[in-house]
């Protein structure tokens, strides 16, 4: 600024000095020529001879004019960096963030996020306010709103503590004291097993089961007159329930494969074999109803050879006792064939310390709450304890063994009840025992954060491939209009469009009729995922997609039916009830609810249930047959008609009926008839061994002799589903 007014000042006094010296010019010429014109110009030689000193006001207040407007001037541009429009606000964003997250890092509304992701490859219809965003979109969206992005790693650097439960170490040896062992049972459909374990603890649980089948995992404590103790675990026998046997081999010690000597080994009984050996099991074989006259006990273990179980008859390894159980003949040799092998086994546990165990099964009780049934491993389980099992804790309030009595304290392999759940667990699931009340909290808020990350893991690989085959759809469609003028560009995309019109109300209808909704209830979660389980083996969705809406445990309710009434979806319910008043509810809404007590009458039912989603099948039944032996041509008014000469060989011909032409076993037409006469009159029915003339509704045909005319009707025949669930 002083540079500037110095400048200013300078050029002032040059001036004013080139004025002085002009003034000193006229006066000395003056001077010379004052006779001349010392009257004549008084007034100008005044106005030219001005003195400096009447110069500097004028000069000093144009210099604080503009000392003023420069100072203003910088001022301003000192203050423009502030203000600049060209200024960009930087963003702190990181890999992952959701839509949410960079709003709120940009200060904007989640909407600007939206509309600055328009227009893209990305599917805006499929982003929530919780969708993570790829790199990509992020870049996008921060570069469209004008702004400047810094990667952060404050995201990443915000690790949670993992704080899950864990079980403890091994005790030292020294310190283990005996267990009774835990003893699954395990082998094909109606091969004996519950009916073994009936003899064995004397009740009558086959009674109790629907049509004699065990549908959930039971665990028993057996005690032998020997006063020996056997926990057994007893399956089902049938494929709906692969994965509840598979569990009971992790959890036990030995397992008894029963094989039926009138039957053989059987799909599930090699299924059985696989589970003891992947968990590494040794195996008690008992040949049950050895007391059939039809039984060959030699022919069961030679079978066997073939899946490497190797009898001892035949220089192996593996127990083979002859039982019936029905009977009870030889029972005592079996129990005591599984007590020798838990000696040598040496089966020991720690009864002191934090307790472990696992869930075997679980349901919801109406005066209990959430119920597991338990297999304790480690510690000793007592009233009061702080357990975790899966994302669910519990306070156990109370201990019931297998028949309802109530325990206070439970040992390593003994089966108990547990009630005081928060939520209900799965089966499987690893049961800890914790500290205190916040730290099951605790451990239980880790483990869903733990699955909210997977999810999220899944989540933004599967945005990621969705990601990419938009790129590639946008590519490909930028090749396919990239060389086309625009009017031909137009057309295309306006005949796509059109293409693409939304499905008229009746083309909705049967498209809806081609998906059949379902919700699954359960008695015990082991039985609602064996059923979900068989819902994965379907593979006819080309024919009616089956749509798993809900599942869960416990008896139908109101929400069900609500549920089922939005998708217009059916209610499969197993060993639940369903109370009048739901019945009615559900009568009102529409709602069909189907409960079974047999797994098989289940997926039988639902079989059908696809079956009648499913349009009718159109099936040709012949009514007769006729053998073209000549051929010529009529004239009707100006034009010549084919005529066909024929023989009927079998059934009769009817002229309202369909018909079809046939040449060397080809169908060449199909159609109706515009005349059949017997020589000269017309008729609508030819029988066996009848000469006939014909001719079709399409000129266009020929006729050749050796054709042959099938008389044919069309039925509609309902459809049937093509999936096999396997039994």
């Amino acid at each position: 600024m002083n540079q500037k007014i110095l400048k200013l000042e300078n050029l002032i006094r040059f001036h004013t000095v080139f004025r002085q010296l002009h003034g000193l010019c006229q006066r000395r010429m003056l001077a010379q020529w004052s006779p001349v014109f010392s009257s004549a110009y008084p007034v100008g030689t005044a106005q030219l001879c001005i003195r400096p000193w009447q110069i500097d006001p004028f000069v000093g207040a144009a210099l604080s004019q503009y000392r003023l407007l420069v100072t203003k001037k910088e001022e301003r541009a000192q203050k423009s960096p502030l203000s600049s429009p060209k200024f960009k606000k930087e963003v702190d964003v990181w890999i992952g963030m959701t839509v949410e997250e960079l709003a709120r890092a940009m200060e904007k509304d989640i909407d600007c996020v939206y509309e600055a992701l328009m227009n893209t490859a990305i599917d805006i219809d499929s982003l929530e306010a919780h969708s993570h965003l790829d790199e990509v979109w992020i870049k996008e969206v921060v570069k469209k709103a004008g702004m400047k992005l810094k990667w952060s790693k404050l995201k990443q650097d915000k690790v949670r503590e993992n704080k899950d439960a864990v079980r403890r170490p091994q005790a030292d040896p020294a310190l283990l004291t005996p267990r009774s062992p835990v003893v699954t049972v395990m082998g094909h459909v109606d091969h004996g097993k519950t009916t073994l374990l009936d003899k064995l603890r004397k009740t009558q649980v086959a009674a109790m089961e629907a049509g004699g089948i065990t549908q959930h995992i039971g665990a028993f404590l057996v005690s032998l007159p020997s006063g020996e103790k056997i926990t057994f675990l007893d399956t089902p026998g049938h494929a709906a329930f692969s994965a509840m046997r598979a569990r009971g081999a992790q959890v036990t010690d030995i397992v008894i494969l029963v094989v039926a000597a009138d039957d053989g080994v059987m799909k599930q009984t090699v299924e059985s074999i696989k589970h003891a050996k992947d968990a590494q099991v040794p195996i008690v074989l008992a040949i049950n109803k050895c007391d059939k006259t039809e039984a060959d006990p030699e022919k069961v273990k030679k079978e066997l050879l073939a899946h490497d179980v190797v009898c001892e008859d035949y220089g192996g390894d593996v127990q083979a006792v002859h039982i019936s159980a029905l009977t009870g003949n030889n029972l005592m040799a079996l129990a005591e064939a599984t007590i020798a092998l838990a000696e040598m086994l040496e089966l020991k546990a720690d009864l002191n310390g934090p307790v472990e165990g696992t869930v075997i099964e679980s349901f919801t009780d109406k005066g209990r709450g959430p119920v597991t049934t338990a297999i304790i491993q480690r510690g000793t389980l007592r009233r009061g304890s702080i357990l975790v099992a899966g994302k669910s804790w519990a306070k156990v309030r109370l201990m019931f063994d297998e028949n309802g009595k109530t325990i206070h304290e439970a040992c390593p392999s003994m089966p108990v009840g547990i009630v005081g759940w928060r939520d209900l667990p799965s089966a499987g699931d690893e049961i800890l025992e914790v500290e205190s009340e916040h730290r099951a909290r605790e451990v239980v808020d880790w483990r869903k954060y733990e699955q909210e990350q997977e999810k999220n893991k899944e989540n933004l690989k599967i945005m990621e491939e969705k990601r990419k085959e938009h790129q590639e759809a946008h590519r490909k469609a930028r090749e396919k209009y990239g060389t086309l003028h625009w009017k031909e560009r137009s057309f295309l995309k306006y005949q796509e469009k059109k293409e693409q019109k939304p499905l008229k109300t009746k083309e909705k209808e049967e498209k809806d009729s081609n998906v059949l909704p379902i919700i699954i209830k359960g008695d015990v979660d082991g039985s609602v995922e064996a059923i979900v389980n068989i819902m994965d083996t379907y593979d006819a969705s080309h024919e009616c997609e089956l749509e798993l809406v809900h599942f869960g445990v416990g008896d139908v309710s109101e929400n069900d039916v609500n549920l089922a009434e939005t998708f217009h979806g059916v209610i499969y319910g197993f060993n639940v009830n369903a109370g009048n008043v739901i019945q009615k509810s559900a009568t009102k809404k529409g709602v069909k609810i189907k409960l079974h007590k047999i797994i098989y009458r289940l997926i039988e039912d639902l079989q059908e249930e696809l079956s009648s989603r499913l349009p009718c099948i159109v099936e040709e039944h012949p009514i007769g047959e006729a053998c073209i032996l000549a051929t010529f041509s009529v004239t009707e008014g100006k034009k010549k008609v084919p005529v066909a000469g024929c023989r009927v060989q079998k059934g009769q011909l009817e002229k309202q009926k369909k018909f079809k032409l046939i040449r060397n076993g080809h169908v060449i037409w199909k159609g109706s008839l515009t005349s059949l006469k017997h020589h000269k009159d017309d008729i609508s029915v030819i029988k066996t061994g009848m000469d006939c003339g014909l001719s079709l509704d399409e000129e266009k045909v020929e006729f050749k002799v050796g054709d042959e005319i099938v008389c044919y009707e069309e039925k509609e025949v309902p459809a049937k589903t093509s999936w096999n669930p396997g039994f």
